[in-house]
């Protein structure tokens, strides 16, 4: 975030959320990957295994249903960071604007973008007398005239090598964008990204590519969604309130996780998004906090350290990958992915069009034996795709309890899900992406479920094949 911006401190503008309580940070967050591409493991014998009564398929004919976020892996949010911590490192400390450290940080990410099939281009401009750079990734397809953009600056401060301000927005984007590529999507809107250069001078690479897109370009945009600092060591939840359909999305996501939320006020002015919406471009985004204080009640609704700033590093050397809060950075994360499919992917009819559906409850016994979930496939010819949509949404207090498999008709089971003592993050509601293309596409499909710890209960709302 930048400092260089004028830094009024408003009075907070506190909304109330409709929740009351919330998670705090601490834990490692883990989640479930969102793709899952061939894993197979053996299926038990039919004993210990409760099995609910197979349910009709309730759409065997082409629908069309909302693309559900896939849920990013952390481990790979986190990689990135490694990553980044790693070319500060090996240059100098700092990835600041005109040091080597920076254009290395352009060099990974546009790596992981074009071998994800975007299309990339790396726009350049002068500020202080230096070369500065924006990486732009755009995604094939969605509708040119509606364009969603996310982003996030990429330099850090000379002081240190800025992995949460910003690696953490940065790595985020990036995970984001890769689950784009990595789950075929096929988005209504068309899905752009960019990482900015010089935002630590006063949001010079923004300014830049804000000021070279004709008013014909700019009113194409449908949205610009801001990632300026995500995993805060003693985080907040804070989100724009400058559109109110962005700030909707994001705050319905936290709403879901019992997490309230404030308005983002320590930053307004001073990231990415005001270039955009000085020419107006709907934006909005998530913070989880710099140099402000963190008062009493926020910690008590959100864990942490009252009395402390909410980033103790911010703009400093410490700033490194140990000043980052995991659990922030996880939710966070996923947020940005929610935001990106609900606001861009959109209301689409999947490839091929036909989902298979059973929405009969099944009970999961607290530290029990599996239960099962049955779907007929017919109608379908060969086998079945390497990019089967698999939906579930299960209702439960403490998900890292959960090991959800899918069973092919084969008797194969794919696993979607492992069991993590430390995601303590109520339900699971994600689509997985599986390779079943060794399986017959019709017969009996099982979506398989054991709860391994004790205390916390639920059950399976509902689970969908997309085919």
């Amino acid at each position: 975030m930048s400092w260089n911006a004028a830094r009024p401190r408003p009075t907070r503008r506190f909304r109330r959320s409709g929740s009351s309580g919330g998670s705090g940070p601490g834990g490692l967050g883990l989640t479930a990957a969102g793709a899952v591409l061939g894993l197979i493991v053996a299926i038990p014998g039919a004993a210990g295994a409760a099995t609910a009564a197979p349910a009709a398929a309730r759409s065997t004919t082409p629908t069309v249903s909302t693309a559900a976020a896939p849920d990013l892996p952390l481990a790979n949010v986190k990689a990135h960071l490694s990553q980044l911590q790693s070319i500060a490192t090996a240059n100098g400390g700092n990835r600041a604007h005109g040091r080597p450290g920076y254009r290395a940080s352009i060099d990974y990410l546009k790596g992981k973008l074009d071998a994800a099939g975007f299309t990339t281009s790396v726009q350049q401009f002068t500020t202080g007398g230096t070369t500065g750079y924006n990486l732009i990734a755009d995604w094939p397809g969605g509708d040119p005239n509606q364009v969603l953009m996310a982003g996030a600056h990429l330099d850090s401060v000379s002081a240190g090598p800025g992995i949460n301000d910003n690696g953490s927005g940065s790595a985020a984007v990036l995970e984001t964008a890769l689950a784009v590529a990595r789950t075929g999507a096929k988005p209504a809107k068309h899905l752009r990204f960019g990482w900015w250069g010089a935002e630590e001078l006063g949001m010079r690479g923004s300014q830049y590519y804000v000021s070279r897109l004709a008013a014909t370009e700019r009113s194409k945009f449908s949205g610009y969604l801001n990632f300026d600092m995500v995993g805060s060591p003693n985080p907040g939840y804070f989100v724009y309130d400058d559109d109110r359909t962005i700030e909707a999305v994001f705050k319905a996501y936290y709403a879901a996780l019992n997490i309230p939320t404030e308005i983002e006020t320590e930053g307004d002015g001073r990231s990415d998004h005001a270039p955009f919406k000085n020419v107006g471009i709907p934006v909005g985004g998530l913070f989880s906090g710099a140099d402000y204080t963190k008062t009493a009640a926020q910690a008590q609704k959100w864990g942490g350290t009252a009395g402390q700033p909410f980033d103790r590093c911010y703009h400093r050397s410490c700033d490194t990958s140990s000043n980052i809060n995991v659990t922030a950075l996880d939710r966070n994360s996923d947020a940005v992915a929610h935001a990106v499919w609900t606001l861009g992917v959109g209301t689409t009819t999947p490839p091929g069009g036909t989902v298979f559906e059973n929405t009969d409850d099944v009970q999961i016994p607290d530290a029990g034996a599996a239960v099962t979930s049955s779907v007929t496939v017919s109608g379908r010819t060969g086998n079945a795709p390497a990019t089967l949509q698999v939906g579930v949404d299960i209702k439960h207090s403490y998900r890292g309890d959960l090991v959800i498999d899918l069973v092919g008709p084969s008797g194969q089971a794919y696993r979607l899900k492992n069991s993590s003592g430390s995601d303590s993050t109520p339900n699971v509601n994600t689509t997985y992406t599986v390779d079943a293309s060794a399986e017959p596409a019709d017969g009996t499909w099982q979506l398989r479920v054991q709860d391994l710890g004790p205390q916390d209960t639920g059950y399976l709302d509902s689970w969908k094949l997309t085919f």
